[in-house]
C-alpha cells in the first residue's frame, strides 16, 4: 500500500475519513460506490498522483467515516462532499465518482456547489424508477449482511472466483472495504433517487461520462441521450468492462481520466 496521508475532516455534522496524495497540484476528489471506500481508488490514484492532489474520502457508513443512524440519501452524501471540499480548502476541484459516488458527484455539480472545475462520472447509478425499485427489492442488502459474517479470506476467495481478471490488490481492497460498510449505508437504495436527467441538465461544468461496453446501468443509448440534454457531456466507452469498470480496467480508466484532467488544468 502506498503511504499517503490519512486524515479526518468534520463536514455536515459528521467525521469523514480520507486518504490524500497531497502536493501543490490541482485537486481531484474520488468518490467510491456502495460497499467501497477511498482506498479502493489506489490503482487510479497511483496513475494521477504525479500531476494531481488526489483526495479519496470514505462515504458516511463506509470505511473510517461516521455511520449515523439516518441520512443516507444522495442529498446527504452530496452535502458531505461539499463540506469536505470546504473543510479541506480545495480550490476548484474536479469530482470523479463511480456508481453511488457518480450520482453523488452529479448532485454536487448540479447544485453549483464546491466551485468545481469539472466532473467525471464512471457508470453512475442513473436508474429508472422501476429499476430503483428492483434494486431495493433485490437481495443485495441480505447478501451484504451475510458477507459481514465472513472472514476476509472467504470474501477474497469468492471474489477471485467471480472476477478472475481483477488484480489481487483490488480484490483485497474491495473485500476490506465491504467488511467496513455498515448496513445503514444501504438506505441509499431507497427510492426515489434524484431524477438523473434533471441533474445532468443542470450541470454547467465540463462532464466526462465513462461507461463500459457491457454495463447494465448506463448504456450507450442513455449516454447519448444525456449528451443531447447537456452539450457539455463527453462520452468515453471502455471495452471489456461492465459496472465494475474501475476494478476491471483500472489502467484504461486512468488513461481516459488523466487525459480529460490535463485538458481542464
Amino acid at each position: 500500500m502506498t503511504t499517503w496521508m490519512s486524515g479526518v475532516c468534520e463536514a455536515n455534522g459528521i467525521n469523514i475519513h480520507y486518504l490524500r496524495t497531497e502536493g501543490a497540484n490541482p485537486p481531484v476528489v474520488l468518490l467510491h460506490g456502495l460497499t467501497g471506500n477511498g482506498a479502493c481508488w489506489t490503482p487510479l490514484a497511483r496513475v494521477l498522483e504525479g500531476e494531481f492532489d488526489v483526495v479519496m474520502p470514505d462515504a458516511r457508513g463506509h470505511g473510517g467515516s461516521s455511520a449515523p443512524h439516518h441520512g443516507y440519501r444522495y442529498d446527504d452524501h452530496a452535502s458531505d462532499v461539499v463540506g469536505l471540499i470546504r473543510g479541506l480548502g480545495l480550490s476548484r476541484p474536479v469530482l470523479l465518482g463511480h456508481s453511488m459516488g457518480g450520482m453523488t458527484a452529479a448532485v454536487v455539480a448540479s447544485r453549483g456547489a464546491g466551485g468545481l472545475r469539472g466532473l467525471i462520472l464512471v457508470d453512475p447509478t442513473f436508474l429508472s424508477p422501476e429499476r430503483q425499485r428492483e434494486v431495493r427489492d433485490s437481495d443485495v442488502a441480505d447478501q451484504h449482511r451475510r458477507a459481514l459474517g465472513l472472514h476476509k479470506s472467504d470474501l477474497v476467495a469468492q471474489a477471485r472466483a467471480r472476477h478472475p481478471r481483477r488484480s489481487p490488490e483490488i480484490v483485497e481492497l474491495l473485500a476490506e472495504a465491504r467488511l467496513k460498510t455498515r448496513m445503514s449505508a444501504f438506505d441509499v437504495l431507497t427510492p426515489p433517487n434524484p431524477e438523473y436527467r434533471d441533474v445532468v441538465s443542470a450541470i454547467d461544468v465540463p462532464i466526462l461520462l465513462v461507461i463500459g461496453d457491457s454495463s447494465p446501468v448506463v448504456t450507450f443509448e442513455m449516454a447519448t441521450e444525456l449528451r443531447s440534454l447537456n452539450p457539455r457531456v463527453r462520452i468515453a466507452q471502455v471495452q471489456d468492462a461492465a459496472h465494475g469498470l474501475p476494478f476491471d480496467q483500472p489502467e484504461r480508466l486512468g488513461e481516459v481520466v488523466a487525459s480529460f484532467l490535463r485538458e481542464l488544468a
